[in-house]
């Protein structure tokens, strides 16, 4: 079988990838996540997660294996939030997004070698933030759970507490859109449910 590889250092992407029960390695990748200012949020993530996955090619060496890059952004009106720089910015979102509905997208790639075969999809899921005082984003804040997350939250930690209703994939929000990914990866040979005596 196939040796599966994930190209992200999230913990949270490596806690959804093992839901799927499939064993996998990780190889953190360093690819540079700059994009043009003319992408849409579809381009960014698709491209993102290519490049998250071709950036440890290398360190797979001749293995066969299928390496799994992903990306994430939230996307309010026109504008895609990422992580936030300081707390300034991750109030400055919190804010944007209170009462208000906004877009995540999560790209997911699949590169299979030594063939190099690659598919390339995402997702998109709808979230509805609830109206939030200064204070709750201030506290919010304060436990330090925003800081690395795409728009400043975090759907399986206390920012569920923010969320009034998903449109989509859950899973999409976290990071991994694990029905996507469990599609993809029978593309390569690899299925996620097996029957039972086989």
């Amino acid at each position: 079988m196939d040796v599966i590889i994930l190209a992200s250092g999230s913990p949270r992407r490596r806690e959804l990838l093992s839901l799927l029960g499939l064993p996998f390695e990780v190889i953190t990748s360093e690819a540079d996540e700059s994009t043009p200012p003319d992408w849409t949020p579809e381009q960014i993530v698709c491209n993102l997660a290519l490049r998250k996955a071709e950036a440890v090619i290398p360190a797979v060496g001749e293995r066969n294996a299928v390496i799994i890059g992903s990306d994430t952004i939230v996307v309010l009106d026109d504008t895609v939030l990422g992580k936030p720089v300081n707390e300034l910015d991750s109030k400055a979102m919190l804010t944007a997004l209170q009462g208000r509905k906004h877009r995540v997208y999560t790209g997911v790639a699949c590169i299979g070698l030594p063939d190099g075969k690659t598919l390339v999809d995402h997702r998109v899921t709808s979230v509805t933030m609830r109206a939030m005082s200064d204070n709750e984003i201030a506290a919010y804040i304060a436990t330090g759970e925003p800081a690395d997350k795409a728009g400043s939250y975090a759907i399986q930690g206390l920012g569920a507490t923010l969320v009034e209703r998903i449109a989509g994939c859950y899973f999409n929000v976290v990071g991994l859109p694990l029905s996507l990914l469990g599609g993809m990866l029978s593309g390569f040979g690899i299925t996620v449910l097996n029957q039972q005596g086989e």
